[in-house]
């Protein structure tokens, strides 16, 4: 007899059915030509972008560098501070909304072509098929007894995922340390703690999500899988089985019941038993569907890019709310992006007074007043900044009046002003610094402070 503890095990042994390691049929098309472009276009970047050098005042520097010792981010001939923690608010928000459209368009074209799980699987199921044969001979390979032909195989596959995962992790890391200063390091094993922590953890997070998990990630681990449902209408397009026209199957309907469509599915699902929460919108199934209706006479599209409206032979509407609401706030964020970009001034000043002496009499009667300057260029030249005071008649800087500020850095300079003796005024006066930067357009920062008098 079943005890309430034996059906509760059974429950959840139901939510998740173990269907063994997936090996999916390579096939050719139109979709698994883009697939692949975008694991190409994607890769490139990303392997090839932290190399980019970005000639400054004559000196070169890595063009793309998430700069955390020193709080910059280097973006080509832009360099972001703390102060500029707006503008990545509003990209990640750009890039949320983006993906919401994506989605409410046409499904999760995000997670078939340019999700780094998918382009990560494709590469290593890619090397795995030139090592151990098709997805025929794998599965033969994986139910073989062991040898040493196989431990060969699974060793020289697995040596070549790690040197992939190695070298991604390196990239990874020659964004937040200069690669060309992180491979020397390397080879003299002279990497400090915080990049060897996520040298590690980023090779072998590559490694065990591409290599091990695989179809695991996009079924049980993916969020995005769990709550896209709530991005779609009856007008996204999905890829779709029309059941309309391929049932019944072999009695009278295009679907002649190859299962090629789940042969190619790299999650393994049956796209004819409807949407599924596992499908990424890759689209192979397609390219294999319509190779199968070309031989057998048929017009292809059977399973195809298609809305729940078009499929149940309903009237679509060109009323999208859903769409208008994202491409509203897209609209917005990205003017309010350009804005907040073209209104960023690239200088920007913090005085601070001398704490030590209030004020200083001097043997001329002269009030002399220190402060601290901070003087922050934002730019990705140098900036040579001259200082100005106002607010008190005769108010005079005492010593130097212009400085040169390196391109993307704050240089401190002590600043000393003097107010004539025997003046009406006393206590704390109201008095204004001028900053001004000829290489700006003449570009000025005005900061209020104080000026301490008798």
């Amino acid at each position: 007899m079943d005890t309430p503890v034996s059906k509760i095990r059974s429950a959840k042994l139901e939510l998740y059915r173990k269907k063994g390691k997936i090996h999916a049929k390579a096939v050719s098309g139109r979709f698994n030509t883009l697939r692949w472009s975008m694991v190409w276009l994607t890769q490139i970047v990303f392997y090839g972008a932290c190399w980019l050098q970005w000639q400054v005042d004559g000196a070169s520097r890595q063009a793309i560098l998430f700069d955390i010792a020193h709080e910059k981010l280097y973006l080509f001939g832009l360099v972001l501070w703390p102060q500029d923690a707006l503008l990545l608010a509003i990209a990640l928000i750009l890039a949320a909304l983006g993906l919401f459209f994506v989605t409410a368009l046409a499904g999760r074209l995000f997670c078939g072509f340019v999700c780094p799980q998918t382009v990560y699987t494709s590469l290593f199921v890619w090397i795995e098929s030139r090592i151990e044969g098709d997805h025929l001979a794998r599965l033969k390979l994986d139910s073989a007894p062991p040898s040493a032909g196989k431990a060969i195989r699974k060793l020289t596959k697995h040596a070549i995922w790690l040197l992939i995962a190695a070298w991604t992790a390196i990239s990874f890391v020659g964004y937040f340390t200069p690669i060309r200063e992180l491979l020397p390091a390397l080879a003299e094993l002279a990497v400090g703690p915080w990049e060897s922590f996520w040298l590690l953890f980023y090779g072998s997070f590559t490694y065990i999500q591409a290599g091990l998990a695989r179809e695991a990630v996009c079924q049980h681990m993916c969020p995005y899988a769990r709550f896209q449902g709530v991005m779609f209408d009856p007008a996204t397009r999905n890829v779709a089985y029309d059941s309309r026209r391929g049932e019944p199957r072999q009695a009278g309907g295009d679907c002649i019941d190859c299962g090629i469509c789940v042969e190619v599915c790299p999650t393994g699902i049956d796209i004819r038993q409807g949407l599924q929460y596992q499908c990424i919108n890759c689209g192979l199934c397609i390219d294999a569907c319509d190779q199968v209706m070309a031989r057998t006479g048929k017009p292809g599209g059977l399973i195809r890019f298609a809305s729940e409206w078009e499929l149940s032979g309903q009237p679509g509407t060109s009323n999208r709310p859903r769409l208008a609401v994202y491409l509203a706030l897209l609209t917005v964020f990205l003017t309010l992006g350009a804005w907040t970009l073209d209104q960023r001034s690239l200088l920007l000043v913090d005085v601070i007074r001398d704490r030590g002496a209030l004020l200083r009499e001097m043997p001329d009667g002269r009030i002399e007043n220190a402060y601290t300057l901070k003087l922050m260029n934002l730019a990705d030249h140098e900036q040579e900044l001259s200082i100005g005071a106002e607010g008190i008649p005769n108010l005079a800087i005492v010593g130097p009046q212009r400085f040169l500020v390196p391109a993307g850095s704050i240089r401190p300079v002590q600043l000393t002003l003097a107010a004539p003796g025997g003046t009406a005024l006393s206590g704390l006066q109201p008095i204004r610094l001028n900053i001004t930067s000829p290489h700006a357009g003449g570009q000025q920062v005005s900061e209020k402070t104080s000026f301490a008098l008798p």
